[in-house]
């Protein structure tokens, strides 16, 4: 039976009690701390995994985290994504005056004033990224990409009259069904997938009365997956990467560099102007990409010497050297990626946030030194034929 956003099921003499919340809804902090009182439950379920249950308890010392760390840590996704999704929460929850995420705070701060256990209910955010990555294909991650990007600049609002309304059912059935012809691919991991592996924890989770604290989106789920057995570790599979985006980010560098090889033995001369054309294409224009983004002197020297060994080398990519360079030069932290979203509206704060600055930077360099392949290639091309 469901009722104001509470959902009770009975599964083999357990009663499971899922509370539907919106993660900057002041009424559903306000409702998880009633009901937990109220029922007095053996356990409470949340929504997050380790990684971002550690991040909700630091609270302000992950802002003071310092971004050349998280890149060599390789937790850089992780901020992106985190980014992505919490600016629009962030904006919301500076409309409504409440903390992102303040009903699972409260769900950690009632499990422990009732003496429930807290259980980690969702699966690690970097499995869930990393399968959803693997399963969209080029054309999605490109769309994703772009919805990613629109979405951490986007100005939108929403009425806290709408955003309780986002907490039915119903209306939540007609969202899923958008997001579904949207994103086909991108629903079942982020989606589905959650939903088998959040029913499985919470219907395992120790005693008899279990409280779970959920985004709204994930009971239809839940309600329907509970009485199915899933697998967690199968769940918690990282896919194998596709072998062809790096057999062909390989095969080109390569190819140019033979059609070099062979120039050279039949002309010498003109197989050094083909080598010094390549180069200055893919250095200069590198350079002048990291000069448009007002990068440091030392991110466009390294813009310079990294365009051709990005261009040469897939895995290392020119905007990456040069954006690096600049966050040593500039650190920006976690900070600055919070206030992205309000600095990129103002002229000045577009260009004062180190984060914008940075990104800046890797894009065009990027972009430059892409440029410069393809002309410095198609010379290459040219003088290959030329000299067969």
């Amino acid at each position: 039976m469901t009722q104001d956003n509470i959902t009770r099921i009975e599964y083999e003499g357990k009663e499971l009690i899922l509370i539907g919340t919106a993660h900057v809804s002041k009424v559903s902090a306000e409702q998880v701390k009633e009901v937990i009182e109220t029922e007095q439950p053996d356990s409470v379920c949340i929504e997050l995994d380790a990684q971002r249950y550690e991040s909700v308890m630091q609270g302000s010392k992950w802002k003071e985290t310092d971004i050349f760390k998280v890149i060599k840590d390789k937790k850089a996704s992780l901020l992106l994504m985190n980014l992505a999704i919490s600016s629009f929460q962030n904006r919301l929850a500076d409309q409504f005056g409440i903390k992102p995420g303040q009903e699972m705070i409260q769900g950690i701060a009632s499990a422990k004033e009732a003496g429930a256990e807290l259980v980690l209910a969702d699966r690690n955010i970097q499995v869930t990224f990393s399968r959803i990555w693997g399963n969209i294909g080029f054309m999605g991650k490109a769309q994703l990409l772009t919805s990613v990007f629109f979405s951490i600049f986007s100005k939108e609002t929403i009425s806290e009259e709408d955003l309780e309304k986002m907490k039915s059912q119903d209306t939540l059935n007609a969202v899923m069904n958008d997001f579904t012809q949207s994103f086909p691919k991108l629903k079942e991991p982020l989606i589905d997938e959650r939903d088998q592996y959040l029913a499985q924890k919470i219907k395992e989770a120790p005693g008899k009365k279990i409280v779970a604290v959920l985004g709204a989106a994930h009971i239809p789920g839940i309600v329907k997956e509970v009485h199915n057995e899933h697998d967690l570790a199968e769940l918690s599979k990282v896919p194998p990467k596709s072998k062809w985006p790096k057999v062909i980010g390989w095969a080109i560098p390569l190819a140019l560099v033979a059609m070099i090889a062979i120039t050279f033995m039949n002309n010498p001369a003109a197989g050094i102007d083909q080598t010094v054309s390549w180069i200055l294409w893919t250095a200069c224009l590198g350079a002048i990409g990291a000069a448009a983004a007002f990068g440091h002197p030392f991110a466009i020297l390294t813009a310079f010497v990294g365009g051709p060994i990005g261009a040469l080398h897939p895995l290392l990519a020119a905007g990456w050297f040069s954006g690096l360079a600049q966050a040593y030069v500039r650190r920006p932290n976690v900070g600055d990626f919070q206030t992205l979203s309000k600095d990129v509206f103002t002229l000045k704060g577009f260009w004062d946030n180190k984060v914008t600055r940075v990104l800046l930077v890797v894009v065009l360099t990027n972009l430059g030194t892409a440029a410069g392949n393809v002309i410095g290639g198609l010379d290459v091309i040219r003088l290959f034929f030329q000299n067969l």
